[in-house]
């Protein structure tokens, strides 16, 4: 099964029902989930500069 592409617009609906109230975290956290999150946060991992973070 080929994942879709991630959908910024998308991440930020989901983001502002929940800061608005609208949506229940477990909401917001499934539709960022079907929307690309991931994907999305592993493309700013790879491309910001190396930390020493253990």
């Amino acid at each position: 099964m080929e994942i879709p592409p991630p959908d910024p617009k998308k991440l930020l609906d989901a983001w502002m029902a929940w800061e608005k109230g609208e949506s229940t975290p477990g909401r917001v956290m499934a539709d960022m989930k079907t929307a690309g999150l991931r994907q999305v946060l592993e493309v700013l991992v790879s491309q910001a500069p190396a930390t020493d973070d253990a």
